[in-house]
């Protein structure tokens, strides 16, 4: 697992935290962040996936 794919989850992960707090306290706001948190999130491992599979790639 690399960098990218780790930080990624981790985006991800804050953003649906940050999600269920906004609709917790009724804010469209916060749930608006927490999806666009998650979305970075995602592509950030999706990046952090082709790395991964282009250096699995090289080995062979």
């Amino acid at each position: 697992m690399n960098k990218d794919q780790v930080k990624g989850t981790i985006k991800d992960t804050a953003g649906k935290l940050q999600e269920a707090t906004g609709k917790a306290i009724g804010s469209d706001e916060q749930r608006l962040k927490g999806l666009l948190k998650q979305g970075e999130g995602r592509a950030q491992k999706a990046v952090g996936n082709v790395k991964e599979a282009v250096k699995d790639l090289r080995k062979k």
